[in-house]
């Protein structure tokens, strides 16, 4: 065992030399401890769930820690030096005993971190009925989109009356004014955290879903027809300015600034109309009125009053529409019965003008409950923006439709009567419910047919003579884009 002294022996190790009171000490000490050997400890304890008690090894300590003390006195008491330097013990003797098995431990379980509300995934937001809003996504909670939403609120899929787009990032949806409306509010950045349903003119968008025929009867603005107006907003008794909307007052006068600009595009597949208005209320406010309208699908974006800043936000839910999984309502009896589809001729297809031939073919399946005797295949282009100027609007071109082995000319476009309706008597056939039938067409345009979007359309009528109404139970109209 080795010797720990208290000061140095000898005066070689800078200290004073050993008194007779610390030798006494010192050898009292090694003489103890040289009685303690290997059979003088107790054999370890089998372990077992209970804490050992340390009581055996309190006993043995106290003499010792009392003869520590009369060490430390004695140094004090009869010499003031300093302490000597501590060392560092060696390491401590290895006991040899029997290995006993040591109880298994219970595994401590750390909880986990649980993801938050607010994470970031991408929650898809669906019409509740009632005015609320619910956000679901998978794995998550659902959270309630309120007014309180703040401006760094991510893009979100939403869904209203089958059709789906997605808000803009820091938009937000508000609350339905009633149960079963047919028109959504998607709220702009920047609106106040007040604004409803009812502010959305100025403070974003309206889009507007007809899902029945009594809804396209009752509905006021807007319809299929708004477009068309040339007055358009100024008919409102209101003026929808940003930061000031007010209803007309004395001094306001609500007319157009300039003629209403009107444009034709694509969106979700399907050819779209816009008209913007530029309105006055009066000599210092000014807004701006925007619709655009899916006609045969009865759906409507407009933002009037909303601020420039916002337009790309705006654009942006058109540009994100899918209507594949909302059917048209049907406003008149079996308008939808024989469905439509165009095969070689894509939405937003270029076209040049310089007379190359496009090929495409139409089918026509019967997907209601009645047969048909005769259906007759109608296509025809409709006017554009790139439709040469004249007393009537005429695409110029050539149209053709292969009967049997021969092609035959038609007219491209419907010119300003309805004889191109007659021109499918000749390629007429019945359709059993089930049943569909095939029809080939090439078509190519001139020089003079300028760049825009062109509508195609394929419609299936009944028999048609030019003596009665023209009965249509099924269309399908595909916009491309006229290039030089």
């Amino acid at each position: 065992m080795t010797d720990k002294l208290p000061r140095q022996i000898g005066g070689d190790g800078g200290g004073p030399d050993e008194t007779p009171m610390e030798r006494l000490l010192r050898e009292a000490m090694n003489a103890r401890a040289t009685q303690i050997t290997a059979h003088s400890l107790r054999p370890s304890v089998p372990p077992s769930s209970r804490v050992r008690r340390l009581r055996p090894a309190y006993v043995a300590a106290v003499p010792l820690f009392g003869l520590a003390a009369a060490v430390a006195f004695g140094v004090l008491a009869f010499n003031g030096g300093p302490v000597a330097k501590q060392e560092d013990p060696g390491p401590a003797a290895t006991v040899p005993v029997t290995a006993s098995p040591s109880p298994t431990a219970e595994p401590t379980t750390t909880p986990s971190a649980t993801p938050s509300a607010t994470a970031s995934a991408t929650a898809t937001m669906t019409e509740e009925p009632g005015g609320a809003v619910e956000p679901t996504s998978s794995g998550s909670p659902s959270t309630t989109n309120s007014a309180t939403t703040q401006a760094n609120t991510p893009a979100t899929p939403y869904t209203f009356r089958g059709v789906k787009f997605t808000v803009p990032a820091g938009w937000r949806v508000a609350p339905l004014r009633e149960p079963g409306t047919s028109t959504l509010c998607v709220l702009a950045p920047g609106a106040p955290q007040t604004a409803t349903a009812t502010d959305c003119s100025p403070y974003g968008a309206e889009l507007s879903v007809y899902s029945t025929a009594e809804e396209v009867d009752h509905a006021t603005w807007p319809t299929v027809d708004s477009g068309d107006l040339d007055d358009g907003w100024t008919t409102q008794p209101y003026c929808p300015v940003w930061g000031n909307p007010h209803p007309i007052g004395g001094s306001d006068q609500l007319k157009n600034t300039t003629a209403p600009l009107r444009t034709r595009d694509i969106v979700a597949g399907r050819p779209v109309f816009k008209t913007q208005w530029q309105v006055s209320c009066n000599a210092k406010e000014s807004f701006t009125a925007q619709l655009w309208s899916l006609k045969s699908d009865q759906v409507f974006l407009a933002a009037v009053g909303l601020k420039p800043e916002h337009q790309s936000g705006l654009v942006s839910i058109l540009n994100t529409m899918d209507l594949s999984g909302r059917t048209a309502p049907q406003l008149k009896s079996n308008q939808n019965a024989v469905a439509v589809s165009v095969d070689g001729l894509a939405s937003g297809q270029q076209v040049t003008n310089n007379g190359t031939t496009v090929s495409f073919s139409v089918t026509y399946k019967n997907t209601g409950q009645t047969g048909y005797a005769s259906v007759q295949p109608l296509v025809y282009t409709e006017p554009y923006a790139g439709t040469p100027a004249g007393a009537v609007q005429i695409n110029e071109g050539k149209l053709e439709r292969l009967d049997g082995d021969v092609w035959k000319p038609l007219p491209l476009s419907p010119g300003g009567g309805m004889d191109y309706a007659m021109l499918g008597k000749d390629a007429s056939f019945p359709l059993a419910p089930g049943q569909s039938r095939t029809v080939k067409y090439r078509m190519s345009l001139a020089t003079t047919d300028g760049a825009g979007v062109m509508p195609v359309t394929a419609r299936a009528t009944l028999p048609f003579d030019g003596t009665s109404q023209l009965t249509v139970i099924g269309e399908r109209s595909v916009p491309v884009r006229v290039v030089k």
